[in-house]
């Protein structure tokens, strides 16, 4: 059973105000839970092993690879783009720079 005086401790901990009323009603709350979490603890879970997913999952990734690009394409994309500069593609600038 948790005190009263730990649920007014770990109020303040958490930076929370409580009135008497508030500190009585988290004090039976936290009781029960409490309770129950030493109830479970009483289980026998020796057999069973750790799991993080109840489900089996499996990332399911490709290789990463280089792919060679054909030149006379990249040449094409270049050429159709509304601003270049040597073979680069210009775009307008996303920050600001201040000096």
């Amino acid at each position: 059973m948790i005190t009263k005086e730990e649920v007014k401790h770990i109020a303040k901990l958490a930076r929370l105000h409580m009135d008497s009323e508030e500190e009585e009603k988290f004090t039976k709350e936290l009781s029960v839970i409490i309770d129950y979490i030493e109830k479970l603890k009483e289980v026998d879970v020796s057999a069973i092993p750790p799991t993080s997913h109840p489900f089996e999952v499996e990332n399911i990734v490709r290789e990463d690879t280089e792919e060679k690009s054909k030149p006379e394409l990249v040449a094409k994309l270049i050429q159709a783009a509304p601003a270049r500069e040597k073979a680069y593609i210009k775009v307008k600038p996303i920050l600001k720079w201040s000096k």
